[in-house]
């Protein structure tokens, strides 16, 4: 029983014949024995002792904070190419969030790396989400989850969906309080995803959207929209540092995402490119018609 010098039990405070009463002494009974001898000869340390567990407290705490930094912050989910110049370590994070601005192209792109491997994907409240473009990219229909229309019950089908899907693209329809996004980003760091919000989202670590595009393919009478060469700007928490941009083709001419090759546009057969080779005499690249989704 843990004991300590000078306490005392409550039943023994309101005993009439107990000192430290209202002031009352009551007389001292025949034999009693004195405090002084009360006492055990060997004094437990009890403040040493409290050091002791203190710093073992805070030594299990450190460790704690190493390991949850270790699968939050350094582990990285797979990651197109494209965008690994766009994101903090070059790679999307576990537990982490991303807005991505009016283009579902560019948010397909999030969910392509992870797909190609086998991961689980799943996309809610996107009705305009291409699965030709999709599987042009190399996303893995097989693996994919679409929940086109989910009412207002958009942010319970995403939670739910957080626990089967690695990466969860989801169009938030309608107000999002920082309780549910601190739920659901708990959720994700448990169960190793990410979350991609086609649109805006509290407390995104990174937003994506598209600053500058021009297609090209068009001739003077003739061809096809080819690929667009797209300038993609990435903005951190808040505004947290500076902004990053980097020119993709958005999509090539076979569908895919990749980073543009500075004059590359012009050799491929843009518009200007096209009608040179066409004058020139010279046979012009074929164009064909690609999937595209904005």
């Amino acid at each position: 029983m843990f004991e300590y010098e000078g306490m005392q039990s409550a039943a023994a405070l309101l005993s009439p014949g107990s000192e430290g009463t209202s002031g009352r002494t009551g007389p001292a009974r025949a034999g009693a024995v004195s405090p002084a001898s009360a006492r055990p000869t060997r004094r437990v340390d009890h403040l040493g002792d409290a050091r002791a567990a203190l710093e073992r407290i805070t030594a299990l705490r450190s460790r704690v904070s190493e390991m949850e930094a270790t699968r939050v912050d350094v582990q990285g989910l797979p990651t197109a190419a494209a965008l690994q110049s766009l994101l903090p370590g070059g790679a999307i994070r576990v537990g982490g969030s991303y807005a991505v601005q009016e283009s579902v192209l560019l948010a397909m792109t999030m969910l392509q790396a992870a797909s190609a491997e086998g991961a689980w994907c799943a996309v809610v409240g996107v009705p305009s989400f291409g699965v030709e473009a999709a599987a042009a990219m190399g996303i893995d229909l097989e693996r994919l989850v679409l929940v086109p229309d989910p009412g207002d019950q958009w942010l319970t089908v995403t939670a739910a969906l957080a626990d089967v899907a690695q990466i969860v693209l989801t169009r938030p329809l309608g107000r999002v309080v920082p309780g549910d996004v601190s739920r659901l980003a708990a959720r994700l760091r448990q169960r190793g995803g990410a979350l991609v919000a086609l649109g805006s989202w509290p407390g995104a670590d990174v937003t994506l959207r598209v600053t500058e595009s021009v297609w090209s393919g068009i001739g003077d009478g003739h061809g096809h929209l080819a690929e667009r060469r797209a300038t993609v700007t990435a903005s951190g928490r808040a505004g947290a540092g500076r902004p990053v941009s980097a020119d993709l083709l958005l999509p090539a001419a076979d569908g895919a995402v990749r980073p543009a090759v500075v004059g590359a546009v012009g050799a491929a057969g843009s518009v200007g490119a096209a009608g040179s080779a066409g004058a020139a005499g010279s046979s012009s690249p074929v164009l064909r018609p690609v999937a595209v989704a904005s």
